[in-house]
């Protein structure tokens, strides 16, 4: 099967991750291009935990649908995933053994990519929320087909019991990839707002309680999932920069000084 969103935790003594391989032995199939640009949130997914070795297999999701995109909170107790088991992709949150699950979010459209912020207080995730009839029946129409358009997002931070919701972003394009910087006041996410339709995304830099967008990269390719070390003192980042073959993708770090 297809392996994604892989985590460490627990003193890097365990790996977090979504896979499809109760599903069958083959990945699912490619999305369908014929559609635009569309992102697959195969019903196959679960998420599993095991130690770094592959062994103590431990399946943490049992409902039918789509189970992935899984951090947790830095004190290694919670946590938080995307999942369609009930009906809609929706953000919800548990323990690290499967226990105590609660939704999160119940607006129509895609909740996802979510992360804690240091003190665990807090969770910011894009969104992707149809803002018409006609964008909603879109919506409906792929997701029936197990696929998401994620070319309008924006960014949305709440408390981690899923009270104080606060849209940040309100920018065309897809704003997605949202990481609490270390101070935990802004947010550093990749967006191709300034050229909506390119594949030009850049990192900016956003205060949590909303306001300008201040550039971090300017780099006319692709600039996205940003995250900051432990200790805060470094920054990695994806890149299709200095690309020797089309869609080429490599990291990136980059000393951090706010």
């Amino acid at each position: 099967g297809r392996t994604t969103c892989g985590y460490f935790y627990d003193g890097d003594r365990r790996v977090l991750f979504s896979s499809t391989h109760l599903e069958g032995d083959s990945c699912p199939p490619q999305p369908d291009y014929s559609k635009g640009y569309v992102w697959r949130v195969d019903a196959g997914y679960d998420i599993f935990t095991a130690r770094p070795d592959g062994s103590d297999l431990r399946r943490l999701t049992k409902t039918p649908g789509y189970d992935a995109e899984a951090t947790l909170s830095t004190d290694g107790k919670w946590i938080v995933f995307t999942s369609m088991r009930d009906g809609d992709l929706d953000l919800y949150r548990m323990k690290t053994d499967g226990s105590q699950v609660t939704r999160l979010t119940d607006r129509p459209g895609y909740d996802g990519g979510a992360f804690f912020s240091r003190d665990g207080a807090w969770i910011c995730y894009r969104a992707g929320y149809p803002e018409s009839l006609a964008a909603t029946l879109d919506y409906k129409e792929l997701l029936s087909h197990q696929l998401v358009r994620p070319t309008h997002m924006n960014l949305w931070v709440m408390r981690s019991d899923g009270s104080g919701k606060r849209q940040i972003t309100s920018k065309p394009g897809a704003s997605f990839a949202p990481y609490f910087t270390p101070d935990g006041r802004s947010l550093i996410f990749s967006s191709n707002w300034e050229e909506p339709t390119s594949r030009n995304f850049d990192l900016y830099l956003v205060p949590t309680e909303g306001g300008d967008l201040q550039p971090v990269t300017r780099d006319m390719s692709f600039d996205g999932f940003p995250m900051f070390s432990p200790d805060g003192r470094w920054l990695v980042f994806a890149s299709n920069r200095g690309a020797k073959a089309r869609g080429e993708t490599n990291l990136f770090l980059a000393e951090w000084r706010p």
